[in-house]
């Protein structure tokens, strides 16, 4: 049960401690800001040559798509794998 206070509120702990920044939006927070240090010191262009298509990009913007597009694959790959193993326990289950 809780106590009321003198002053009228419960005196739970976002009354006496105020609105604060949580864990996720302080390590968002750095990572946005460390992704713009990276922006800015690899702005210079290269030059790309893949399979008959060639381009030129920053340095940035190239290691940045290239992370994604390796993060989809990672992240799909997973998907396949444990789709395949609950599959295969279902099977198992059934006999």
């Amino acid at each position: 049960m809780v106590q009321p206070n003198p002053g009228g509120g419960t005196g739970g702990p976002a009354e006496s401690q105020g609105r604060q920044l949580g864990s996720g939006a302080i390590v968002s927070a750095t990572g946005l800001g460390l992704l713009l240090v990276f922006v800015i010191q690899n702005r210079q262009e290269v030059r790309l040559h893949f399979l008959f298509w060639s381009f030129t990009w920053p340095v940035w913007l190239c290691t940045i798509v290239t992370a994604v597009v390796g993060a989809f694959v990672w992240v799909g790959w997973g998907v396949i794998r444990r789709h395949r193993r609950r599959k295969a326990r279902r099977e198992y289950r059934r006999g």
